[in-house]
């Protein structure tokens, strides 16, 4: 800290900018991958619609916003990675928050196995299908809790 209170960053040969650019590239990847991903969504949409066959489109609402959730913690990850070698899991986490968000994922894939016809009248209208703002956002929760309760000691 300088003598006025002000934090002074120092850097070595440019090393904030490399952490911009590289930023800067994986936001633009993730974004070419959710674009893609949504585009895909559409598609199986359609086919669903024209088809009357959902289980291909839910099961990618279910498991798309998990691998964005994951994408979004990986950085992390591999930073703490290449600082130390032991791995730990933080079950508290898991189970606290990355469970319920999985078991709400899970109800719409639910529903299209044999056993899911008997609880449809149980579930709240809101977790069927064709409200993609939940699941997706339970999706992307999972994924992101996921690999966040994994611990480099």
């Amino acid at each position: 800290m300088s003598k006025r209170g002000r934090v002074i960053i120092k850097t070595r040969g440019g090393e904030v900018y490399e952490k911009v650019l590289l930023l800067f590239w994986m936001t633009i990847v993730l974004g070419i991958i959710i674009y893609a991903g949504a585009q895909y969504q559409m598609v199986l949409k359609q086919e669903y619609m024209k088809n009357y066959n959902p289980s291909s489109f839910v099961l990618f609402s279910a498991i798309f916003p998990i691998l964005i959730g994951i994408l979004l913690r990986l950085p992390k990850l591999i930073q703490e990675i290449k600082v130390s070698k032991q791995w730990t899991f933080n079950w508290a986490k898991f189970i606290g928050a990355g469970l319920p968000s999985l078991c709400i994922l899970a109800l719409p894939v639910f529903v299209l196995s044999p056993f899911g016809v008997n609880f449809l009248p149980l579930l709240p209208e809101l977790m069927y299908a064709g409200n993609s703002t939940i699941q997706t956002i339970a999706g992307l929760v999972f994924g992101f809790i996921f690999l966040d309760s994994v611990k480099i000691a």
